[in-house]
């Protein structure tokens, strides 16, 4: 009885002892809860055939905005991107250093019609060529997602 008190004294002290993650997290916008989000791959099922809705996504940041940082392309699993623009204009996130990291984003996702203007001012914003840009002549129809609040997590850290 003895010696299984002292293994279980012996493991309690081992799982005490052990060193647990410090989680690193820079918060952008307003504050969000980050439980519960979905995977950005459901971002198309999410918003369905509906004018809008309010949803908590995650994924990891591809690029964000060279310039201001007034816009970020956020990776599903799958590789696929989604440009993600921030309410009003009203805060901005780093514009080095965020590629690769995960991040969870909250905000309103419609479906709507880009129009040539901006979509150019996206590509001169990432910095493609005058050609690239003159290339853009076609409005696109995508998922706009414009974020309220946005949580990103160092690259050695897992939430």
């Amino acid at each position: 009885m003895k010696q299984l008190l002292s293994l279980l004294l012996i493991i309690t002290m081992m799982a005490a002892c052990q060193n647990k993650p410090t989680v690193i997290a820079n918060t952008y916008g307003e504050a969000i809860t980050t439980d519960g989000a979905l995977s950005l791959a459901n971002l198309n099922v999410e918003v369905g055939d509906k004018d809008s809705v309010i949803l908590t996504l995650k994924g990891t940041i591809e690029k964000t905005c060279a310039n201001k940082g007034c816009w970020m392309t956020v990776q599903d699993e799958n590789g696929v991107a989604t440009r993600i623009t921030f309410k009003d204009y009203g805060f901005f996130v780093p514009t080095e250093g965020a590629d690769g990291k995960e991040v969870i984003f909250s905000g309103v996702a419609r479906r709507k019609v880009t129009d040539v203007a901006t979509l150019r001012h996206f590509a001169e914003d990432d910095g493609k060529t005058e050609a690239e840009i003159n290339a853009i002549t076609e409005p696109k129809q995508e998922i706009e997602f414009v974020a309220t609040g946005v949580v990103i997590y160092d690259k050695d850290t897992k939430k």
